[in-house]
């Protein structure tokens, strides 16, 4: 008998499944905010019961809401090459800004943005790697000047 991997190909251990109450309408907006390929699509005559959408070598699970699933907002922290033209896409897609782009002390420059659905995205691209002593040092700083702030 032939063996199975336990966790199918092109998947991670863990796999965002975002339920929703317009899940064509977030397809959509995934697919021109992020440039996510649709890989699969299930629906009814009424309702998308499941969608796969990839981004980079990531996927993300999609479906509908119904009586026995209530539609839920997630948090996703997303890479991508360039996080400048990424938020820009997204906004244009119909997104709101939660943050703009900015430069941050662990090596990330990162955005914030929010869809229709609720759904928080942060988009990131690795600008340089911070050693573990540096990460704490810079910590320790910023949660200092947050809290000097009061």
């Amino acid at each position: 008998m032939a063996s199975v991997n336990p966790i199918p190909q092109g998947f991670h251990s863990i796999t965002p499944y975002i339920i929703t109450s317009d899940a064509s309408k977030l397809i959509d907006f995934i697919k021109l905010a992020f440039d996510a390929k649709e890989i699969d699509r299930f629906e009814t005559e009424n309702s998308i019961i499941h969608a796969i959408v990839q981004i980079g070598d990531s996927k993300i699970m999609i479906s509908d809401s119904n009586e026995n699933m209530k539609p839920m907002s997630c948090f996703l922290y997303l890479y991508v090459e360039n996080v400048d033209e990424t938020y820009k896409n997204a906004l244009m897609a119909g997104a709101t800004s939660m943050r703009e782009p900015t430069d941050e002390f662990y090596g990330d420059r990162g955005a914030g943005v929010l869809d229709f659905a609720g759904n928080n995205w942060y988009i990131a691209t690795h600008k340089k790697d911070v050693s573990r002593e540096e990460l704490k040092r810079l910590a320790e700083e910023q949660m200092n000047k947050i809290q000097n702030k009061d």
